[in-house]
């Protein structure tokens, strides 16, 4: 019987090539997209659960809420994690990671051998008890107790020893000795991305701003016990920060600290300000989540469609069949086989196709994902249910339809129309409605994706990024002589302004407060700190909008001055610009909180932006800062680019000649903020063109269904004159009426999806409304072209050969 079946479903599927193509083009497309974006997902899921005993990790988080609106930071004062430890009991472990650009580029030597490397870590002794790393050498007891220990990762320990043991041997960075205790190895799904670590005493941080309850410059984390409930520890931490944080600074905020799973700190910390660690966004998982069952669906709905549309030519087998004995469950049992035949040579196509994209999608997104159903025995059993899976339910209801077909009225007729097999045609519109509903969705989607990334990359800063040379001073002579060296980078080919601070937009910046005596009392206020020099203004094109910029001709400036933006002259209560001149102003200097620096704001700055679009303009605070001076931003002229490049390294190489320059340009840090969107763009502009390509697979072959089942018709109408045009209009109109449905049903969804993603961006688009009809027209017409083809071809055919056949 079993054979009989097969052999009865592979003849089916030779004798309609073209049916059979469509089918198995469409689900092989569809479920190609589903397995790499489920290879994506899973990979995006997996990040820190390969660690023992994560599931009792948490990580600190402050809730910064003000008045208006309240931010979320990352980072924590060092006291959280001493008070987390000394009087919370269900505390097992802490440990604290300081706050640095983790990116930051690190001279590590070794004898004769001198690299750059990235991913330096200062943290607490019990590090690797909440963090269980495997050592490949050495152990992790004890290993960072000395300021002198360095403990290095696999990837780290080959790039710098080799394949040779490297404990017990020194190592220099920055030029500083270190002696290496331990090599672990880490997994490309971890959140931090370690290279190496020192003990936070290599730090050399003050003891008295180690008990700071307002100093956020550490991550925290905290392993609980494993009877402890994290909601009751999160309560006591609360209760102790609330306690400890002087009530009466006249702070117009507070901080109420959060534990964040350890699973969730990856996907779920997007909106976290200072997150400097390796993260994604769980937006964007579901999002590609949802179209990949998007795409499959529209796949799936082919099938149905256009089974049912071919059961009118399978009813007289049908009603042969159950005339000679064949039962309603036999029927339903080989239909269903042919739809898991189907979809099986659907899978190995698909399979075949994600091995061979993979590279490719690696390659996008920097993974290491892998796709072998030799290695990975799992893989094949998930190939498998995906075949019984998507073969059933795509194939339940053509099976029930056919099955259903009464062997008297099938054989005695001698046509079999929709209407004599139940509402097949409600059905199959139905699904054109969701298949184009689903298509109109996600080109409406891809339209707005696209707005809104471009708008983040072409939108006004506030200042000129472009062409500005940027790189990190090294070397003790460098910082001594920091005017001497900017003169000199002045004097080269093509070089316009150099400035020297620490604050520049698309890099790191200081998150402070200042204070504004207002009646009597001191307001505490927090802003964006950005130590400048007297060329900063100038470097970066910023536009004065009241008072004046710095100047050396003001010998006041250098140390009582400050400038502000205009978002800070309304949050701190200035009202206009020209009314913020000459206020004075208040710094709690970073060499003791407990002294303050005395200035007047003698400047307001057009607002702009320091950091990406996600977040809105803080008040921010500029002053000269010489203790801070650590990056350098180079203004080029657009003459001779290579001449002046090559003059910053010749002055570079005169005052650093032991630390090669490594430098990037201002305009590719902003590029960088923004490469989850852009790859967001580019896979969701991929699957909507496959998701577009399969439904317009599928109307394709209703269509020429439709053209066979009317050819007669279509015969008679060109017997009695009727012209090419009219035929097309005639077989076109019905599907594009669906067309219409599906962008009404479409229209609404997609703006409230759009809506709420934009909701992400302080800075965002406007939906326009000629999106919508775009994308509708771009539905219909794609339609159209699809059907047209076939309704051309039917309308051009010779007349007498359809209707010699009656």
């Amino acid at each position: 019987m079993y054979r009989n079946y097969f052999k009865t479903a592979y003849r089916h599927l030779l004798r309609h090539r073209g049916f059979t193509f469509i089918n198995i083009s469409g689900l092989a497309l569809g479920i190609t997209a589903c397995l790499l974006i489920g290879l994506f997902v899973y990979d995006e899921l997996q990040y820190d659960k390969f660690l023992p005993e994560g599931d009792r990790v948490y990580r600190v988080y402050n809730d910064k809420s003000a008045e208006e609106a309240g931010e979320i930071l990352a980072v924590v004062p060092p006291m959280f994690g001493t008070s987390l430890e000394q009087s919370v009991p269900e505390t097992e472990t802490v440990t604290r990671i300081l706050m640095l650009q983790f990116d930051a580029k690190n001279l590590v030597d070794y004898g004769e051998k001198s690299i750059y490397e990235i991913g330096r870590f200062y943290v607490d002794p019990t590090f690797f008890e909440v963090f269980q790393l495997p050592f490949i050498y050495g152990s992790p007891e004890k290993a960072l107790d000395d300021p002198s220990s360095i403990v290095i990762s696999d990837a780290f320990s080959e790039r710098v020893f080799g394949d040779v043991n490297p404990v017990g041997k020194e190592v220099s960075v920055n030029k500083l000795p270190y002696i290496v205790r331990g090599v672990f190895s880490t997994s490309e799904r971890f959140h931090l991305p370690v290279n190496f670590i020192l003990p936070m005493a290599a730090a050399e941080l003050d003891a008295e701003r180690m008990k700071s309850w307002s100093w956020q410059q550490f991550y925290t984390y905290v392993k609980l016990r494993e009877w402890a409930d994290p909601q009751a520890a999160q309560a006591k931490l609360r209760d102790i920060v609330k306690k400890q944080i002087d009530p009466d600074r006249n702070v117009p905020y507070q901080y109420r600290p959060f534990l964040q799973p350890l699973h969730e700190v990856y996907l779920y910390s997007s909106a976290f300000k200072y997150n400097r660690f390796n993260q994604g966004n769980i937006t964007y998982v579901k999002a590609l989540s949802t179209i990949a069952v998007f795409i499959l669906l529209i796949a799936c709905f082919n099938f149905v469609n256009l089974a049912t549309a071919k059961s009118t030519q399978r009813a007289k087998e049908v009603g042969v069949r159950k005339a000679v004995g064949a039962s309603r469950g036999q029927l339903m049992l080989q239909f269903l086989g042919e739809t898991v035949l189907l979809t099986l040579v659907s899978v190995v196509f698909a399979a075949a196709l994600a091995s061979l994209l993979l590279p490719s999608l690696n390659a996008f997104t920097g993974k290491g994902m892998t796709f072998n159903v030799f290695t990975h025995p799992s893989l094949l059993l998930l190939l498998l249910g995906l075949t019984l899976l998507v073969g059933i339910l795509a194939g339940l209801y053509p099976a029930l339809v056919l099955s259903g077909f009464r062997p008297v009225k099938v054989l005695k007729s001698a046509v079999v129309i929709d209407s004599s097999i139940g509402k097949i045609q409600w059905l199959r519109h139905g699904l054109i409605v969701v298949q184009f509903a689903l298509s109109i969705f996600l080109i409406i989607c891809a339209m707005i994706v696209y707005r809104q990334v471009s708008y983040l990359h072409n939108k006004d800063l506030g200042f000129n990024k472009d062409q500005i040379m940027f790189f990190q001073m090294r070397g003790e002579n460098m910082f001594e002589n920091y005017e001497t060296f900017k003169n000199e980078l002045k004097k080269g080919p093509g070089i316009q302004e150099v400035s020297i601070g620490y604050g520049f937009p698309g890099d790191a910046t200081a998150g402070d407060r200042v204070i504004v005596p207002k009646g009597g009392e001191q307001v505490h206020h927090g802003v964006t700190l950005l130590m400048v020099d007297f060329d900063y203004l100038g470097t970066l094109d910023m536009k004065v909008v009241a008072g004046r910029p710095f100047s050396k001709e003001f010998k006041t400036d250098a140390d009582q001055a400050y400038i502000i933006n205009e978002t800070a002259v309304r949050e701190l209560g200035y009202g206009t610009p020209e009314k913020a001149l000459g206020q004075p102003l208040l710094w709690p200097t970073w060499d003791n909180q407990d002294s303050l620096r005395e200035g007047k704001i003698i400047g307001v700055v057009q607002d702009f932006h320091v950091a990406s679009l996600y977040d809105k303009v803080e008040p921010t605070v500029l002053q000269i800062y010489p203790g801070a001076n650590v990056k350098v931003a180079v203004k080029i002229g657009s003459g001779n680019l290579a001449a002046s490049i090559a003059h910053v390294k010749e002055v570079w190489d005169k005052f650093s000649p032991d630390y090669p320059i490594e430098y990037i340009f201002m305009d590719d840090n902003f590029q960088k903020m923004y490469e989850a969107e852009d790859k967001l763009k580019s896979l969701l502009t991929i699957f909507t063109g496959i998701a577009i390509f399969v439904a317009c697979m599928g109307l394709f072959g209703l269509a020429a269904y439709a053209a066979e089942r009317r050819k007669k018709e279509i015969g008679i109408r060109k017997v009695m004159g009727a012209e090419t045009s009219s035929i097309v209009a005639l077989l076109s109109r019905d599907f594009l009426k669906l067309v219409v449905v599906a962008a009404l049903i479409a229209f609404p969804l997609a703006w409230y999806a759009m809506r709420q993603w934009l909701q992400d961006f302080a800075y965002r688009i406007d939906i326009p409304v000629w999106v919508f009809i775009v994308a509708g027209m771009v539905a219909a017409l794609l339609a159209f072209l699809t059907i047209s083809y076939q309704a051309i071809r039917a309308a051009t055919a010779n007349p007498v050969m359809n209707l010699r056949m009656e």
